[in-house]
């Protein structure tokens, strides 16, 4: 503090010798004149020597001719009082002088704004930078200076200066380290935006390819269908307005334009004359609108266009869903024709050898027991290799199959003539359990009924493939079968069985099924899988929650099971009379107001409580009708199940389903090449 307060009253006695204040422009003169050596100490920093030349005035040969200038004029600037203050206060900063620095071997540099600094005020990195863009004398007086400053590193200043070399390269390497993860992170979110992304339209990208200059590959189909609606529009408007010249000529463009377009769906389909056409529409359709435009008219004719339209999509579905209704119960050619040589063989048979090995086993209930109801030969043989190929042990499986009256010599004949191996087979004919009529049975008996006969028979019926196709999945010719129903009277059939397990004709079995009779049902006589998602296969879909008898007794979100693989407790079936629940439902339904017609509704009724859910990978379901299964859910699957109308031995089947199917079909049998069946 005395040396600051020393320099301000030096300072003062020197401001009264120049004169004081009175003539000021002109003192500003001489303050920025005398001001520039000043600022040339403060801009690179005092030093120590610098404040000993100036007051010894000696060794002014050492330094720059720049610096030269500027001490001769900081002398005559100050008095030689002023010049000893600074020069004393300087010496006395104590540890932070530059004597002191030397003395104990430190290095002559600070850090500033977090820059190492030297005493005459460069960054030290910058140093290099700086001294080359000066001139020759003084680039050789830093190199002097390095010199003798490189002579005199101490060890421990050579220390620090390979620590922060150190220092620098470590977070150097850092840094290159964080690049390289964010390239990573970066490469690894591409590869997943890259996922979501239609590898079909990939595969078909090349920018050498003139089509895909163009995004829109149907935009001049596109535009010759809507010049055709206009003019079909103005075609109206014309007849109406009398202009029959304008109208002739519009139905002359249209029937050329539609002869353009034919069947084309892209731009590369289109005839070579479309260009023409289209310009040729354009002007007559020019003209048209510049002698008929009215918009309240053209609105009006567009709208009635569009309801017209909407009219014939909807026949078209309805035709659509008559059609593949009628596809999926119709019989291939192949399989009647296969049906009928070899019924002609079975009956050709002697008596003696129309019967099947191991019949002792039928009722062994030891073995493993599965019900087979179908009147499809080819689908039956799939059901009985497929269980057969994929078993462990063969010789422990018994087969119960029950088909029609029709059907039966076919299906003793297939089986006689290509056995399951060391499995056991039957065949029985539904017609001739006697104990199944009209008087026990409560279906056979609303079969015969007159109401039931004019809903499937009589000419009361649309005769129009729109009309007739309204509910005609319940007009289905299974539903008149009791092989249908068949599955409600299992204990009758087989009454010396304990566990029997179902399964349908439109199945494969991909992996051995006997793990489904060490699962405990938990008291319960169905074991199936479960259809439900989130809103879908629930009650409230097959039956009808309106009327009072259903609304009372269900809950409408119960989970709905699906019928193609199932496991019966025959036990506790008879102990919880399962087919008297069965009959009781079905009575209340003669008049088919509690669920339309077939199976499922009366079993999810006459099962209601008494299901225990099966793990969804013994059973897959949706083969018939659903195209984006996925493919490992369904390898994964011990059994898989067509349902819905596509199955497989039809050709509207899904070719990517077809072949699970196929492969337990050997088709070079005679009998198969004979109906000509084929894959």
């Amino acid at each position: 503090m005395a040396s600051k307060r020393g320099l301000l009253s030096a300072t003062a006695a020197h401001r009264a010798r120049a004169g004081g204040g009175s003539r000021i422009p002109l003192l500003l003169v001489i303050f920025f004149f005398f001001l520039s050596p000043v600022l040339f100490f403060f801009g690179r920093g005092f030093r120590a020597a610098d404040l000993e030349i100036i007051s010894s005035g000696s060794g002014q040969q050492d330094v720059g001719w720049r610096e030269r200038i500027a001490l001769h004029q900081f002398k005559s600037l100050f008095s030689k009082e002023v010049i000893d203050v600074i020069a004393a206060s300087t010496n006395d900063m104590g540890p932070y002088s530059l004597d002191h620095f030397r003395k104990n071997n430190f290095s002559a540099s600070w850090k500033i704004n977090g820059q190492e600094v030297t005493p005459d005020g460069i960054p030290e990195r910058n140093r290099m930078v700086v001294d080359l863009g000066k001139e020759k004398s003084d680039s050789e007086e830093v190199k002097l200076m390095d010199d003798s400053s490189q002579s005199t590193d101490s060890p421990t200043k050579q220390a620090r200066r390979q620590l922060r070399e150190k220092k620098r390269e470590k977070r150097a390497a850092q840094l290159l380290q964080q690049d390289d993860d964010i390239l990573i992170k970066l490469e690894n979110a591409a590869i997943e935006r890259s996922k979501s992304v239609d590898t079909s339209v990939l595969g078909k990208y090349s920018i050498w390819r003139k089509e895909n200059e163009n995004e829109n590959t149907d935009a001049t189909v596109r535009l010759m269908r809507d010049q055709m609606i206009m003019a079909r529009a103005y075609l109206g408007i014309a007849k109406m307005k009398n202009k029959l010249d304008l109208y002739h000529e519009l139905q002359t463009r249209l029937k050329e334009s539609q002869r353009a377009l034919g069947e084309a769906s892209t731009d590369a389909d289109l005839n070579r004359s479309a260009p023409d056409k289209i310009k040729s529409m354009g002007q007559i359709l020019s003209k048209a609108k510049e002698q008929l435009y009215d918009c309240k008219l053209v609105t009006g004719k567009l709208r009635a266009m569009l309801q017209s339209a909407d009219e014939e999509v909807r026949g078209l579905k309805k035709q659509s869903t008559f059609l593949s209704q009628l596809a999926a119960k119709t019989i291939p050619n192949g399989i009647h024709c296969l049906s009928l040589r070899l019924t002609i063989d079975y009956h050709l048979l002697p008596l003696e050898k129309r019967k099947f090995p191991r019949s002792e086993n039928l009722e062994n209930p030891n073995l493993y027991h599965y019900a087979l109801f179908s009147d499809n030969v080819l689908a039956a043989s799939v059901v009985v290799n497929s269980t057969i190929m994929n078993a462990e042990d063969p010789s422990k499986h018994v087969f119960h199959l029950v088909t029609d009256k029709l059907n039966f010599g076919a299906m003793n004949m297939w089986f006689l003539s290509n056995p399951p191996g060391k499995a056991t087979i039957h065949v029985e004919n539904v017609d001739e359990f006697k104990w199944l009529n009209s008087s026990y049975c409560p279906v056979l008996r609303q079969l015969e009924s007159a109401a039931m006969k004019e809903y499937y028979f009589k000419a009361g019926h649309p005769t129009t493939l729109s009309s007739g196709a309204s509910n005609l999945k319940y007009r289905n010719p299974k539903y008149l079968s009791m092989l249908n129903h068949l599955r409600f009277y299992l204990p009758q059939v087989y009454p010396k069985l304990e566990k029997i397990l179902f399964l349908d004709d439109d199945i494969v079995v991909q992996k051995d099924l006997t793990g489904l009779w060490d699962v405990d049902l938990h008291g319960k006589v169905n074991g199936a899988v479960e259809t439900c998602g989130e809103s879908f296969h629930r009650f409230d879909k097959y039956l009808n929650f309106s009327n009072p008898h259903i609304a009372r007794k269900f809950d409408p979100n119960a989970c709905g099971w699906a019928y193609g693989m199932n496991m019966f407790d025959l036990k506790e079936w008879k102990k919880r009379d399962i087919t008297g629940i069965y009959h009781k439902w079905q009575n209340l339904n003669e008049e088919r107001l509690l669920w339309k017609l077939g199976t499922l509704p009366p079993g999810l009724i006459t099962f209601y409580g008494l299901t225990h859910p099966l793990d969804k990978s013994w059973h897959v379901l949706g083969l018939g009708y659903n195209p984006s299964i996925d493919k490992s859910e369904i390898e994964n699957a011990a059994v898989i199940h067509y349902n819905g109308n596509m199955k497989p031995w039809l050709e509207l089947a899904m070719t990517k389903y077809r072949g699970y199917w196929t492969k337990y079909i050997k088709y070079n049998h005679p009998y198969l090449r004979q109906c000509k069946l084929n894959e």
